[in-house]
């Protein structure tokens, strides 16, 4: 009887294979998931554009755009932009649709380094929505001395 190389332990990560894991922070690799581009696959039709955490700002606080935050809910509930939704990634890539506040609108991805709102904005923009990724995300934001709230209004920080 043939004998099979040993399954990656759950619990020593670095015996999984490269493969497995995705570099955006706890977001699993979901190559051939239906409406979820390859990273690689990033040509001018349908990918989304960039913007500065201050343009950002500008149009959300205008109501031209609504922000996404795709952050996991302790990262968003210790600091997040104000009036920013909240929808982590892994449950857009689960195909939860967005909160209606952001039906039909613009929306603007935003995380903590920039890495998972590009997959999300690369997501939505699959789905037909109008999505510019925030570069920088929240780190960005903050660094630019943007305002960061907690859910009850008062000063947050960026984890």
């Amino acid at each position: 009887m043939p004998q099979l190389p040993p399954a990656p332990d759950q619990h020593f990560p670095e015996q999984r294979r490269p493969e497995q894991r995705s570099p955006h922070r706890g977001v699993p690799d979901l190559p051939g998931l239906p409406g979820l581009p390859d990273r690689g696959d990033r040509g001018d039709r349908g990918a989304p554009g960039q913007t500065t955490p201050a343009r950002a700002r500008e149009l959300a606080r205008t109501g031209t755009a609504v922000l996404l935050d795709v952050r996991e809910a302790g990262e968003f509930a210790a600091g997040h932009a104000p009036g920013a939704l909240h929808q982590p990634l892994i449950a857009l890539v689960a195909g939860v649709p967005l909160p209606p506040a952001a039906a039909g609108r613009t929306v603007l991805a935003i995380c903590r380094s920039g890495h998972r709102s590009q997959r999300a904005a690369e997501l939505l923009a699959q789905r037909g929505v109008e999505v510019l990724n925030v570069t920088g995300g929240m780190g960005a934001w903050a660094g630019a001395g943007l305002p960061v709230t907690t859910p009850g209004g008062g000063p947050g920080r960026v984890i």
